[in-house]
């Protein structure tokens, strides 16, 4: 009877879990990607991808946002989702400068990509040692 007592169960905890999680990081990757091919035209002259990649991250985000719900990850959704919310908020904010002037809209949708592509970087860093985005 004793020796019933010591036996350990081995059978794999959260396997579907574990593949879960992988299935999400690898959402997450093909989100971060696009992202980022958008963030980096956005800083480069002449290279406008146009705002469909933008869209189509978007709503892999939105839509997939609630299976990462209880986990690390879901601090990438939610940082992926204001990213473009912010930055779409901010062009919107600065285009009348570039009615007024060109040089300083020029300056301030540069600023906003720039700005852009640096959270998305930092999010993809992030999400590459697992750690969750700061709220």
């Amino acid at each position: 009877m004793s020796e019933d007592k010591d036996i350990i169960d081995v059978t794999p905890v959260g396997e579907s879990g574990d593949k879960d999680a992988e299935s999400l990081k690898t959402i997450g990757w093909i989100s971060y990607g696009l992202h980022f091919v958008v963030a980096l035209a956005a800083v480069l002259p002449g290279t406008q991808v146009g705002l469909g990649l933008l869209l189509i991250a978007l709503i892999i985000d939105l839509v997939k946002q609630s299976d990462a719900e209880g986990t690390w990850q879901a601090t990438h959704f939610s940082w992926r989702i204001r990213s473009v919310i912010w930055a779409g908020v901010l062009y919107v904010v600065t285009l009348p400068l570039w009615f007024v002037f060109v040089v300083p809209g020029m300056i301030a949708w540069i600023v906003v990509s720039i700005w852009f592509l640096y959270r998305i970087i930092k999010g993809a860093l992030w999400m590459k040692d697992s750690r969750p985005m700061p709220s």
